[in-house]
């Protein structure tokens, strides 16, 4: 996977703190007011975030009341640590859409819409600040002054698309529902891959969970092909969610150490060894102190 990414736009951003907000009946997410942005790769996380975006979205998937609060604990700690998806630069056909007048999407769980003008389209994520966009035709124009830290952070992006470079600012937020959705998505992905070679399924249950894999439809991102000492191909992460659906799917089939479930307490991890059915010794040990006692309890 490190060669497949060796050449990558994979810097994200990343705030100091982030806050749930109401905003016309919708729970959004976003920076605070006096966050401050961090930039980090996401390559150098990549097991990390495959796993707990697993783990999230298998809790996330249950829809006992109780657990919500849990739910939106661990959803505001992955955010504090890797940013916001980038769901704006996810749904569309190309990260580049602030280049026309009308957006694209592809298919997806959000919006119904097959377009909608780009203007009204980012409306969905500045709910409480919209950033100062003139569209004129193709004609943009971004202005962000006014804040020094915003102007250097879009400086320092701008190689990535307008609207990548905006979503990494401080006004941009996402709709909460939207972002717990893509987490089971993810997790019903990986379920759906994992659950399909069940010796005990027949091939009807097989038949069902091909069509059900057939059903996900997610988008990939993008690269271009840079002649260095030899073409080379350079990746193009348009958003985080985009990234995370990517590794994801690589560890799914990889056929040595792919992503499965541990055999005790059935979370998600990446095993360090090809036969390892168990997250930490931990749950080794414990699975194996109770299959002991219940040898006990069957004399």
């Amino acid at each position: 996977m490190n060669d497949i990414f060796e050449h990558a736009k994979s810097n994200w951003v990343r705030y100091s703190e982030y806050e749930l907000k109401e905003k016309d009946g919708v729970l959004y997410i976003k920076p605070t007011d006096d966050a401050m942005p961090d930039i980090y790769n996401i390559l150098k996380f990549k097991d990390d975030i495959v796993v707990e975006a697993l783990n999230i979205g298998l809790l996330c998937m249950s829809k006992d009341k109780e657990k919500e609060a849990e739910q939106k604990n661990a959803i505001m700690g992955f955010i504090s640590r890797y940013g916001l998806l980038g769901l704006m630069t996810t749904i569309t056909t190309t990260p580049s859409f602030m280049d026309y007048e009308i957006v694209h999407f592809v298919k997806n769980r959000y919006i119904n819409d097959e377009t909608m003008d780009a203007l009204e389209y980012i409306k969905h994520f500045y709910p409480f600040e919209m950033p100062e966009v003139i569209k004129n035709g193709l004609a943009m124009r971004w202005d962000v002054s006014g804040d020094n830290t915003m102007m250097a952070l879009a400086m320092t992006f701008t190689d990535r698309e307008t609207a990548v470079n905006m979503s990494f600012q401080r006004n941009y937020a996402e709709p909460y529902e939207w972002v717990k959705l893509q987490f089971v998505d993810l997790a019903l992905l990986f379920t759906t891959a994992t659950f399909y070679y069940d010796k005990d399924f027949n091939a009807e249950d097989r038949d069902l969970y091909q069509q059900m894999m057939m059903a996900f439809s997610t988008n990939s991102p993008t690269y271009h092909i840079r002649l260095l000492d030899k073409p080379t191909l350079v990746w193009n992460f348009g958003s985080l969610a985009i990234a995370t659906q990517m590794l994801l799917s690589l560890s799914i089939t990889d056929e040595k150490t792919p992503v499965r479930l541990c055999k005790h307490c059935t979370k998600a991890f990446i095993p360090t060894r090809p036969n390892a059915l168990f997250c930490s010794s931990k749950c080794k040990n414990q699975y194996n102190v109770y299959k002991s006692r219940a040898k006990e309890e069957q004399k």
